[in-house]
């Protein structure tokens, strides 16, 4: 079992999470708008939770400049409206909305796994891709199919994430210290999303392992030579902080080479 193809309403697999009159969803399904504003933000998240997959979106960030203002596409374990804690989490967020995108991985702990790229696009300009494949090999980050990180499922470090997850997808404001300060006489700040289905195997199937899904087969265990080197090659040009860079932040998958 599993949520087939692209192009589907959204109502096939996700539902309104929070935001009240700040999410709307156009006559056809096929889009919705998350709002921002003084009063609230809004979220919404998939129906199922789900164990492994190709889990696909299509964003467009919000245009008027500013900071502060974070617009998320996610995997999580963290249960909805509460403290995560330690938990299993895969990230894309806009940190304000000047085109940067922050990715990260709690990898059953806090997360600080963070890198970012200052993108090759506008993101405010029109739609783009942003993919997650995950299997018991690797997590992949995809931008318009073009890789730009890679978690390996074969380092010693104590965990990887192996816990049932679900989508989310949210717009909200973070503190201003962290990505700058709102600026609130631009509002409201509106992203959009489409392209709602993915291929994924629901958690309750107990086999989200088995080979007989293509995203575990063979072509998904490693990125071949012609990803790695594009995916080199993007990073060094795009990539704004890496967590690796640094002693302080680095941790134990940062000594093994993709």
């Amino acid at each position: 079992m599993q949520a087939d193809g692209l192009n589907n309403p959204f109502s096939a697999y996700y539902s309104y999470l929070w935001g009240g009159d700040h999410f709307s969803l156009n006559p056809q399904g096929t889009e919705v708008q998350l709002k921002m504003d003084r009063s609230s933000g809004a979220g919404f998240r998939s129906k199922l939770e789900y164990g492994s997959g190709l889990f696909h979106m299509r964003m467009k960030i919000p245009e008027k400049k500013t900071g502060g203002i974070v617009t998320t596409f996610y995997l999580t374990a963290a249960a909805d409206n509460q403290d995560p804690g330690n938990h299993f989490e895969i990230d894309y967020e806009f940190l304000g909305t000047n085109g940067t995108v922050q990715t990260n991985v709690y990898d059953n702990d806090t997360g600080h796994r963070e890198q970012s790229f200052n993108l090759w696009f506008d993101p405010s300009k029109d739609y783009h891709s942003y993919d997650f494949l995950w299997n018991c090999h690797q997590i992949v980050f995809l931008i318009d199919n073009i890789p730009i990180r890679v978690f390996k499922n074969n380092v010693k470090r104590g965990a990887y994430p192996n816990k049932a997850m679900h989508i989310e997808a949210s717009i909200w404001n973070a503190d201003a210290s962290w990505v700058g300060p709102v600026e609130w006489e631009k509002a409201p700040f509106i992203a959009s999303y489409s392209d709602f289905g993915f291929h994924a195997c629901p958690a309750h199937s107990n086999d989200c392992d088995s080979p007989h899904y293509s995203w575990n087969g063979p072509n998904y265990t490693h990125l071949n030579t012609q990803q790695k080197a594009q995916m080199v090659s993007y990073r060094r040009k795009y990539m704004s902080y890496d967590y690796c860079a640094q002693q302080s932040t680095r941790k134990p998958e940062c000594d093994f080479e993709v």
